[in-house]
């Protein structure tokens, strides 16, 4: 079973949240009633909307099923392909769930400040406190006050390799960014094929895949400081220092000598979906590629198998040196559960999930992690999961959200995708990054 991003079963819609929150604004919370109305009619049921769907939407009801026996609460669990538009429509027509799981910590801010979302009460503020990393717990706070808590969680930056290859023919896993680059001209030296394999084929959101590559870049080029001012905008697209991100990677992603493994030339890798490139590094066609810990499941599927003396392992994308170097320093995605009704069975469905015992619990199950300290690594379903929990729960970890999903939708799944598919197609970095930036709101 695999964890596909959440942002790609959704993106299209993602511009209509902006006009329904400025009509949310004069509607109020409190005109339609709010949410919960299902909790509402009956203490015992709780209503929770999110994208997760098919087997992972069963996983999910499973991972509670036994505490909703013992606690006597029925969680109705909905999800839906269209949740970014619908939830603001939903909240101001009072017909919120009593729950939501919010993919983008950008968006449940949105809910949070029309009013929409109640703050956490205190027995998931306490959760937060002692399970959860300071960073994480910012992701779910809004002007000072705890919304929600962490689910589950990605670590990104991976860069997956054959472990047998390297053997044979000497290689070592690099420890900076330069060795990175020095390694893949001695692949393309020896073998005489282009070393990496990369797709961003991913329907709506094509162009995701790039913008994380960017993402891992800024972070461990710049430092965390720049990375948050970045997302903030107080440094635009056209900063130097983005420019610089642009720059390294385009010395991988747009040399034709270097990809695309497997699939052609560097004008493929818009057209490649992004889970296709699991099949040529299983069957050896493709030596190198960058990819979150999901990618695993995808390369499980493709017939491989994941492991440090297995067919397929992964490394950490080298950090550039100096001080941005200092401990684990990793981009990552997840989910944050907000509410939209504060009664009781409501409360204390929001106060298991925020808890190590529900994280335990759906982890067990396979294919997903979390960045909840009392998380047993044990419980995770590969060794490349039990490495991204040991990441995430290293307190010297420095751990950012992945950065499109804290812009503004029109920058972070409008022209930040669009920005990089034209990128690796060839349009010049300075007038990518002007395009980019024009995204942003003007106010």
């Amino acid at each position: 079973m695999k964890t596909i991003p959440r942002r790609m079963l959704a993106t299209g819609s993602l511009l209509t949240v902006g006009a329904l929150a400025l009509a949310g604004c004069s509607g109020g919370p409190g005109s339609g009633g709010g949410g919960g109305e299902s909790g509402a009619d009956d203490g015992n049921v709780v209503t929770i909307y999110g994208t997760i769907s098919d087997t992972e939407a069963d996983l999910l009801e499973e991972s509670w099923a036994e505490w909703e026996e013992e606690n006597d609460i029925d969680i109705e669990y909905e999800a839906s392909k269209e949740f970014e538009a619908q939830i603001a429509v939903r909240a101001q027509g009072g017909n919120a769930p009593d729950l939501a799981i919010f993919p983008q910590p950008g968006l449940m801010k949105d809910m949070a400040e029309l009013g929409f979302l109640k703050p956490a009460p205190e027995s998931v503020v306490e959760n937060v406190e002692e399970y959860w990393s300071e960073d994480w717990a910012e992701y779910a706070t809004y002007d000072g006050t705890l919304y929600g808590a962490p689910l589950m969680a990605s670590v990104k930056g991976w860069v997956w390799y054959s472990p047998t290859f390297f053997e044979e023919n000497g290689y070592e896993v690099p420890t900076d960014w330069q060795g990175l680059l020095d390694l893949t001209a001695q692949i393309q030296a020896d073998t005489g094929g282009a070393p990496w394999c990369a797709g961003f084929g991913s329907d709506a959101a094509t162009g995701w895949p790039g913008t994380d590559w960017v993402e891992d870049i800024v972070l461990r080029q710049a430092g965390p400081e720049v990375y948050d001012q970045w997302v903030a905008n107080e440094v635009p697209f056209t900063d130097p220092q983005i420019a610089s991100a642009f720059e390294e990677v385009g010395k991988i992603l747009k040399n034709p000598d270097y990809v695309n493994a497997g699939f052609g030339g560097t004008d493929t890798i818009v057209t490649t979906p992004f889970g296709d490139t699991a099949s040529a590094l299983v069957s050896g066609e493709c030596a190198l590629h960058h990819q979150a810990s999901f990618f695993d499941g995808f390369i499980v599927d493709a017939g491989g198998t994941v492991a440090e003396d297995g067919d397929l392992w992964a490394f950490q994308t080298p950090s550039f040196g100096g001080a941005a170097a200092e401990g684990a320093v990793v981009t990552g995605g997840g989910e944050i559960v907000g509410a939209f009704s504060d009664d009781e069975a409501t409360q204390k469905v929001q106060t298991y999930l925020s808890s190590p015992e529900w994280a335990n619990s759906r982890v067990s199950l396979g294919g997903v992690i979390s960045a909840n300290t009392g998380l047993d690594p044990e419980n995770a379903s590969s060794e490349i999961l039990k490495e991204a929990i040991s990441i995430l729960q290293d307190p010297t970890t420095t751990f950012r959200f992945d950065a499109s999903d804290l812009m503004p939708s029109g920058v972070g799944t409008n022209t930040f995708f669009k920005g990089m598919n034209d990128w690796v197609n060839g349009s010049d970095t300075a007038t990518v990054l002007e395009q980019i930036e024009s995204g942003w709101p003007s106010s």
